[in-house]
Formats: structure tokens, C-alpha cells, sequence
């Protein structure tokens, strides 16, 4: 593990030393996270149009035109900052298919709309086979389906938290850092969301939470 994060730094290191084959490292090694926050966040609408791979491309682009005003003042660690950059991105693709009426450029990328992603979906069962009795797992289909329904009745705040978190795959550090709010605020935040989830679908007919 400490071979692995040694030869990490030292990619940072010639980053910073403005190396553009770093960056080309970097990004390859962070890109099925980038990869995730694209297709969650693009707008259904969008996505028999826009390919994945050319948001990436673009974003990739863009943070090598950007990589000297990063080198110049790194005020966030480097993955949220190529996060940034592919969140700056897919608001400009959403602005040229809608137009002017997207969201402003401070703001997070909203979930995707419409149905939401089977990958999405899948992820999302994750949190929910802590607190499923095994005898769920049979109905996965009506499950995500639960899902869906119990998520359209948090607010958009709770479900933000928990993309962050479950579909993203944001440590909470890094959700503290994307929301600007201290680490302790995040952890709250989350158990919160996540507790009003649980709520949620217990509230629903033939869901069984699971657990002692």
C-alpha cells in the first residue's frame, strides 16, 4: 500500500512540476470515477446523444488547458478538482442542448432526470443490503423500484448526500470538501439522509427492514 502511494505522489509530484504525461496518468486512474458522476448526472434526455467517452475526452481537454492556473493555486485535492472540471463540463453540455435556462455554473450538476440509470440503480441497492433481510434479494426488481419511489420523497438536499456518497463513491472528506462544510457536518448529514431512506421504505407495502 505504501509502495502504491509513493508512486502516486511522485505522479503529483511531476503534475506540479507541470508534466502533462501526469496528468494523462491521473486521469486514467481516476476515470471510472469520473465515468459514474457523467453517467449519473447526465440528463436522460441526453443520453442517446452525448457519449460518455466524448464528456471525458472534453474534460480531459479542458483540464489540461486549465492545469496552470491549478499548479498556480491548488486550492482543493486533485481528484475534486478534475471533478470540477467534468462537473463545469457537463453543465456546458446541458446549457447547449437547453439553452440559457440550465443550471448556473456555481451549482451542482442536478441528478440525471427521467429514469434513473440501471448502473444508478444497482449502486444505489448497495446501502439499501444493509438493512434488507435476505429473503429481498429475490425481488431486486421491485426493490429498485421501492427505491426509486422512497428517493422522489426525500428532499433534494438528502438525495444529493447520498449520490455523493453511494453512487459517486465520495469519501466523506470529499463530500465535505464538494458541499463546503466540515467533515463532522457531512457524517450528520448523511446519517440523516440515509436514516430518512430507511423511513421511507419502511413506509412501503411488503418492504421488510431487516435487522435485529
Amino acid at each position: 500500500m505504501r509502495d502504491e502511494s509513493d508512486a502516486i505522489q511522485e505522479v503529483h509530484d511531476r503534475l506540479q512540476r507541470g508534466d502533462q504525461h501526469a496528468l494523462a496518468e491521473l486521469f486514467s486512474r481516476y476515470r471510472d470515477r469520473l465515468q459514474r458522476l457523467v453517467e449519473f448526472r447526465l440528463d436522460a434526455r441526453l443520453r442517446r446523444r452525448v457519449s460518455t467517452s466524448d464528456v471525458l475526452q472534453e474534460a480531459y481537454i479542458a483540464a489540461l488547458q486549465r492545469l496552470p492556473h491549478y499548479r498556480a493555486d491548488r486550492g482543493m485535492p486533485f481528484f475534486l478538482w478534475l471533478r470540477w472540471v467534468t462537473v463545469q463540463r457537463l453543465i456546458e453540455v446541458h446549457r447547449q442542448h437547453f439553452g440559457t435556462r440550465a443550471r448556473d455554473a456555481t451549482k451542482e450538476v442536478p441528478i440525471g432526470h427521467g429514469e434513473a440509470s440501471a448502473a444508478g440503480s444497482i449502486q444505489m441497492a448497495e446501502p439499501i443490503g444493509e438493512f434488507t433481510s435476505p429473503s429481498q434479494a429475490a425481488q431486486r426488481s421491485e426493490t429498485l423500484m421501492q427505491l426509486q419511489q422512497a428517493l422522489d420523497r426525500l428532499d433534494p438536499s438528502d438525495r444529493e448526500i447520498l449520490a455523493l456518497r453511494h453512487f459517486e463513491e465520495l469519501s466523506n472528506h470529499e463530500v465535505a470538501a464538494v458541499l463546503g462544510i466540515q467533515s463532522a457536518a457531512a457524517s450528520k448529514r448523511y446519517v440523516r439522509a440515509l436514516e430518512r431512506l430507511k423511513d421511507a421504505l419502511a413506509q412501503m407495502p411488503g418492504f421488510e427492514r431487516g435487522g435485529p
